[in-house]
């Protein structure tokens, strides 16, 4: 019962909350730079605020409580590292491997990817549909940029929700759910880029909504993978959080917050950033 709440839980922040970016990408056929940068710069501040303020001051707080050991900051500390690491990784292996492909990928472009279809490689996608050459090979290339920002995302659902005693009476409460929402949201930008450039080049509105929705499962396959892991014991728990953390991290300072800034060149995603931390941190007190 427990793994069911938890699935549909995700699967309407992840594949709905993607689905209903399709939707939108669908009907206006393009998307507004500007909205964009502050819908994501608010989420990454709520998320950085539920990670540092929630998830990663947990285990310290068993600790105190006598529920851990001493070391306990040492394996958070490590856990977070690992996380970032193993998801900059595969980021670094994709990005490698596909802008020498995309004519506008030089020395003169941003290395942080400066628009949504840069991000998820649908830029690499469209390369290869425009040649008829290996387009099979971009699509899994594109899903798979896709699933590495949504399965972690899903872990720290996950993970959060591993940590309450009771997830029945909290399972509309506490950072898992305010997690769960956030990343909702922020997946709306994030299926518009998917929409968009399937429609565009010639993929009928029904079939590309469809496939856009789907694109948000491993958000799914992630709250699962971090609530098993966390549910195992204490120290399980804390190396969950702590690599749902790192991964979480990543996302925000290496993809969302780059990401941001340079699809609008203001103070105010800097601003959005800010009210979110707050937002977030207000969220997670009460």
């Amino acid at each position: 019962m427990e793994y069911l709440a938890i699935i549909i839980i995700t699967f309407i922040s992840g594949v709905v909350g993607t689905g209903i970016g399709g939707v939108i990408g669908a009907v206006l056929r393009r998307d507004s730079n500007k909205i964009v940068s502050l819908l994501l710069s608010f989420a990454a501040g709520i998320m950085l605020a539920v990670v540092c303020f929630d998830l990663m001051s947990e285990p310290i707080e068993m600790m105190k409580a006598g529920d851990l050991p001493n070391y306990t900051p040492l394996i958070v500390a490590a856990a977070v590292a690992g996380g970032y690491a193993v998801v900059w990784l595969l980021n670094f292996v994709i990005d490698k491997c596909t802008n020498h492909e995309v004519k506008h990928i030089d020395e003169a472009h941003p290395a942080t990817a400066d628009s949504l279809d840069e991000l998820i490689h649908a830029d690499h996608y469209q390369t290869h549909k425009k040649t008829n050459n290996n387009l099979f090979v971009a699509g899994i290339v594109m899903l798979s940029a896709i699933a590495l920002h949504n399965l972690p995302e899903g872990m720290v659902i996950g993970a959060s929700y591993s940590m309450v005693e009771n997830l029945t009476s909290s399972l509309f409460s506490g950072s898992g759910f305010i997690m769960a929402v956030v990343i909702g949201l922020h997946n709306i930008p994030e299926g518009m880029a998917v929409s968009v450039p399937l429609i565009s080049g010639g993929m009928g509105k029904i079939k590309a909504v469809l496939l856009t929705a789907l694109s948000g499962l491993p958000t799914v396959l992630g709250a699962l993978l971090g609530f098993a892991l966390g549910g195992i014991n204490s120290i399980m728990l804390v190396i969950s959080l702590g690599f749902a953390s790192g991964a979480m991290l990543y996302v925000v300072f290496g993809e969302l917050l780059p990401e941001a800034i340079l699809m609008w060149k203001s103070k105010l995603p800097a601003l959005a950033v800010f009210v979110g931390v707050i937002c977030g941190f207000l969220l997670v007190m009460f």
